[in-house]
């Protein structure tokens, strides 16, 4: 007994002072921590402690419980690591995997969504910069050791928030990205039109996917098609067309304002009078997706995001309201969800991922991502019901960065369409389209420059919707001066006028057929804007489009890496000047002229 009771005292006394005592007594325990990585610590042949480096957090440890060191008030304990001896602290060994995170706490970096639902996408609240989340849980480890996504606490709301967004110290998130190079340019921004300070946007660099089941063209060659079952029908046609040029990409309308296109689960549950006006088509997208990609094309669905009547009417507290009556609002026609309501979000990111999840498309286009245009005069009688304070340019971001989020956990890309006014230096515009502050988040911007929209001289050009090759090159420079304030720039690809010039813009205006076509083309390129085109043809007449197929037999992107190759646009004989308008362009796209917001 006594023999006992001496060997338990020694045992005691090298806990105390430190020692090996039982020394091939092992057990497996796990690196913790509450940063990605733990210091781990040498012992010396003296036996003096020294930092050994910091390790990635979740390895698997050997240890010897009954191995220790004292360094002051911690008490360290001796492991394996890779076969290399070290000592941890005791607070950096975990018994369970789980038990590897041990932050308490959090603070936001980038403004983020907080998600009721990871699977759904469903909102619960919003997280603004600087804020402080308390951390409940998370779920999975990255290989570098952060957290995908931690389940936080912040005000009552609980929820989820993706890791890449949070910091582990209010000194962190109060940081800007490099803010001596970038706040002077967006600080010098103005904000004439109450679109919002550019500063209040978040600059920090994006990683954007490349999916290895699903690779984006380095230059997509897009003819647009509208969801008219007389179009989607006639596919075969179109692939024809398509395989006579270098077409490689089509984009084909999912939703736009009263006209949705198939009987989606996420209209059901968002928006019933959606569903109802919406076709029974949903075999004929399956079917068409299907044939392109059989063929090789690259498929884009476009939704339109804030210009939604369908949506207004079963959802009116969601929308832009008078505040003279508390009734939506209605503009150009249309009612408007506003971009700052979270419900409108999660119905068209709900319906996007439907989307790709049912028919394949590789890619979601979302247009319509702003607030109402010409509102100045107007502003103060409307009630945009913005809960958290936003502007409309953080709004607009905010919205790109969740839908980003989450349509990459489907596996497609995401392209955002804005007016071609937003390429302009020095300002940012009344509907909340900062260019760089959308570029910086979404993977694909996609201006809307078209020539008619263009006032006359514009950039010094007499009657531009004459000139296409000059009003798109002097574009593309603007659009590669705010690619060059964007940390993670977007590939930019273009909507190009496939519409002849409208009446009443000028009577006499040139058609819009092969020629002039690929003169907006070449403009493009011209200007460096390598990432392709999109046709905007609201008809998607496919007589039109076989009048310009000269235009889409080219390939642009070779042509531009051929440092032979010169493109002179006046070697291309204009055709004649014509009043004829079909009556499909009418109907042309929404106004996207690039001029100044003076109302």
């Amino acid at each position: 007994m006594r023999k006992n009771l001496r060997y338990a005292l020694l045992l005691g006394i090298a806990a105390l002072l430190g020692g090996c005592k039982d020394p091939e007594v092992t057990e497996v325990r796990y690196l913790a921590s509450a940063t990605p990585t733990a210091t781990l610590y040498s012992l010396d042949a003296e036996g003096n402690l020294s930092e050994a480096g910091d390790f990635l957090r979740g390895a698997t440890l050997t240890i010897y419980p009954n191995c220790t060191q004292k360094d002051g008030e911690r008490r360290l304990t001796k492991l394996l690591l890779d076969g290399v001896e070290f000592y941890a602290p005791e607070e950096n060994l975990a018994i369970e995997p789980r038990d590897v995170v041990r932050e308490k706490n959090m603070w936001v970096r980038t403004p983020a969504t907080i998600l009721g639902d990871l699977g759904l996408s469903t909102i619960a609240g919003h997280a603004d910069k600087n804020a402080e989340l308390t951390i409940l849980d998370y779920d999975s480890l990255r290989a570098d050791g952060t957290v995908a996504t931690y389940r936080v606490s912040l005000d009552g709301v609980e929820g989820y928030v993706y890791g890449k967004y949070l910091v582990f110290t209010p000194e962190e998130a109060a940081k800007r990205y490099k803010a001596d190079l970038y706040d002077p340019i967006h600080n010098a921004i103005k904000n004439p039109f109450g679109g919002g300070k550019a500063i209040g946007c978040d600059f920090y660099p994006v990683e954007k996917p490349s999916f290895e089941h699903n690779p984006m063209p380095v230059a997509c060659y897009s003819l647009y098609l509208n969801s008219g079952t007389n179009v989607l029908k006639n596919i075969e046609s179109y692939i024809a067309l398509a395989k006579q040029s270098k077409i490689n990409t089509f984009v084909i309308d999912i939703k736009d304002n009263e006209s949705p296109g198939f009987k989606a689960d996420a209209m059901a549950t968002y928006s019933p009078t959606n569903y109802k006006r919406a076709g029974d088509k949903e075999a004929l997208y399956r079917k068409v997706v299907a044939r392109l990609h059989e063929e090789g094309f690259y498929v884009v669905g476009r939704i339109t995001c804030f210009k939604d009547s369908y949506f207004v009417k079963d959802n009116p507290k969601s929308a832009i309201t008078e505040k003279a009556t508390g009734e939506p609002f209605k503009h150009n026609k249309a009612f408007w969800p506003s971009g700052f309501d979270r419900r409108v979000w999660e119905f068209n990111v709900a319906l996007a991922k439907e989307a790709v999840e049912k028919f394949g498309f590789n890619e979601i286009n979302f247009d319509y991502v702003r607030f109402p245009d010409r509102m100045t005069k107007v502003e103060e009688l409307v009630d945009y019901h913005n809960r958290y304070g936003e502007s409309k340019v953080q709004a607009i971001q905010r919205f790109v960065q969740y839908a980003c989020d989450e349509i990459h956990k489907v596996g497609a890309y995401v392209s955002v369409d804005v007016f071609g006014e937003s390429a302009n230096p020095g300002y940012t515009t009344a509907y909340g389209q900062y260019w760089p502050a959308i570029s910086n988040v979404a993977d694909v911007i996609s201006g809307m420059p078209y020539p008619d929209h263009f006032s006359n001289g514009y950039y010094g050009i007499t009657k531009p919707w004459n000139h296409p090759y000059d009003i798109l090159y002097e574009w593309g420079k603007r659009v590669q001066d705010r690619q060059k304030v964007t940390p993670t720039p977007a590939v930019v690809r273009t909507w190009v006028q496939a519409y002849n010039v409208m009446r009443h813009v000028d009577r006499n205006g040139i058609a819009y057929n092969a020629e002039n076509v690929e003169k907006e083309i070449r403009g493009l390129y011209g200007a460096g804007l390598t990432g392709g085109y999109i046709t905007w043809l609201a008809s998607s007449n496919i007589e039109k489009y076989r009048q310009q197929l000269g235009a889409f037999q080219k390939d642009y992107y070779a042509d531009w890496r051929n440092p032979n190759f010169h493109y002179d646009p006046n070697a291309v004989v204009e055709l004649e000047q014509s009043s004829e308008q079909s009556v499909d362009q009418q109907s042309a796209a929404e106004p996207t002229a690039p001029q100044p917001q003076a109302e």
